[in-house]
């Protein structure tokens, strides 16, 4: 990043890509080393917080497209992570649960993301990296509205 000419680094939109590119590189590796990927975590999360979810519902959550959805709920419901079953209040559409063997799962993806965290944030102390945070988050909220 030295070699960056410096109209680059010192861009807050440039810092924040290349910070992002590490951050990913980081969860990509974490989430290898247990056969898992981001998508997993983020569905198995979004389960967690907001019960019983159809899979549009999941795909607006976490914004993953409807069509990776499908394919992370069948991998999912495959490892027994999920349940995938019909609608009561509308049969055209499933509604996807979270086991009991889910649950452990994203308790134990949940330490991998910890740990990755740890380390993309390891130059900041505790109060650097919540103050990051917020105002990453502030700057999400504001541009997505």
């Amino acid at each position: 990043m030295d070699t960056a000419p410096v109209r680059l680094r010192t861009k807050a939109s440039w810092l924040v890509n290349q910070a992002a590119t590490v951050a990913h590189r980081l969860a990509m590796d974490e989430f290898a080393r247990s056969g898992a990927r981001r998508y997993h975590y983020g569905i198995l999360a979004a389960l967690d917080e907001d019960g019983p979810s159809s899979q549009a519902t999941l795909s607006r959550r976490t914004g993953i497209d409807r069509s990776d959805v499908v394919a992370v709920i069948t991998e999912l419901a495959g490892a027994g992570y999920v349940d995938r079953a019909p609608d009561p209040a509308d049969g055209r559409r499933n509604l996807i649960s979270l086991t009991d063997t889910g649950t452990r799962r994203l308790d134990q993806l949940e330490g991998q993301v910890r740990d990755t965290q740890d380390r993309f944030l390891a130059p900041l102390n505790p109060a650097e990296r919540e103050q990051l945070t917020g105002l990453l988050a502030r700057l999400v909220e504001h541009h997505n509205g």
